[in-house]
């Protein structure tokens, strides 16, 4: 049987490291190489239960270093790459946009520029919902593939930027990719900076949770391992050249969120602190997923049986977050 190589960038994160354990653990015919820089949010303890299997390697290196990153293809010829690397957190790219610009767009094309000299079968780049702007409440409207780009924040900005750098690389030199964006992720491993994991340690410890603004704004759910099927899907069966959103049909409003984890927690929803709100803050993200979901792709988790399944993921794991300044 031929050998299969898939380089996942952004590997050590929290929806690629996900992806990473998940590809390892379902195709041990696959060999899966992990390429991550190691900044804040990457973290290899994640990947303690496969680190010694024989189809997972680790690579240490910045995919703005375009060097390394054309070595790194000379020397492995990967079959297929999953591209997650990227500085993801709106509130830090409001304090220094210029990362998130060399990271997001400058990484991303170094990238192609290797797929292009080194070929590969797919080049698959995970992007966000967020490129496409806000909603507004109306609850029948929802973002689609061809939803104009509008980003609000320098973070989805530099995304959209990626986005249509990875199209034109399609357009030009015809290199075969697909585009996904997802809505809000959630689950195992979530680096504790982000709503739903900073919420349940907070409330585990009993220290305040902040809430943007009033609260109200609205975010489509998914869980992680339905997005690590969804783009299992879209690499072995995704047409080349087309974009795929992946949403999980779970409109949630902020305060709904955190008042459903403290709740299941049996704390006192005297936790909860409301702090000025975030510039630029979109009110609503929702994504219609009708295009995937006809490939044969649905969420298995319901917002219900997702949030439990993580809210106790973090009681049993303790050793994994209590080394974070909460």
């Amino acid at each position: 049987m031929e050998t299969i190589k898939i380089l996942v960038t952004g590997g050590a994160g929290f929806i690629g490291g996900n992806f990473v354990q998940y590809m390892v653990n379902k195709y041990p015919h696959y060999h899966i190489y992990n390429l991550d820089a190691l900044t804040y949010a990457g973290d290899l303890l994640k990947h303690r239960d496969i680190e010694k299997k024989e189809n997972y390697h680790f690579i240490q290196a910045n995919i703005i270093d375009r060097k390394r990153i054309f070595s790194i293809f000379e020397e492995f010829k990967f079959d297929y790459v999953v591209h997650f690397a990227a500085e993801s957190h709106v509130d830090r790219s409001i304090q220094d946009p210029e990362i998130f610009v060399r990271t997001n767009v400058l990484g991303t094309q170094v990238l192609l520029d290797a797929v292009k000299q080194y070929g590969v079968t797919k080049f698959i780049h995970v992007s966000t919902d967020e490129v496409y702007g806000e909603l507004d409440l109306d609850p029948h409207t929802f973002f689609t593939e061809e939803s104009p780009l509008q980003p609000n924040s320098p973070y989805s900005a530099s995304k959209a930027a990626s986005d249509l750098l990875v199209r034109s690389y399609y357009e030009t030199y015809q290199i075969p990719i697909n585009i996904t964006r997802c809505s809000n992720n959630y689950g195992p491993f979530h680096y504790p900076e982000k709503l739903i994991p900073l919420t349940i340690l907070r409330v585990l410890n009993n220290r305040k949770v902040p809430i943007y603004g009033d609260g109200k704004n609205i975010r489509d759910w998914l869980h992680v391992m339905d997005h690590c099927q969804a783009l299992d899907m879209i690499l072995h069966q995704g047409k080349i050249g087309e974009v795929y959103n992946i949403g999980g049909h779970n409109e949630r409003t902020n305060i709904e969120v955190v008042k459903t984890i403290i709740k299941r927690l049996g704390k006192s929803e005297n936790l909860i602190e409301f702090v000025p709100d975030r510039l630029g803050h979109d009110k609503r993200y929702a994504i219609n997923p009708s295009k995937l979901e006809k490939l044969g792709w649905k969420p298995f988790y319901t917002f219900e049986t997702g949030i439990a399944q993580t809210i106790q993921w973090y009681v049993d794991n303790k050793w994994w977050w209590e080394r974070f300044d909460l």
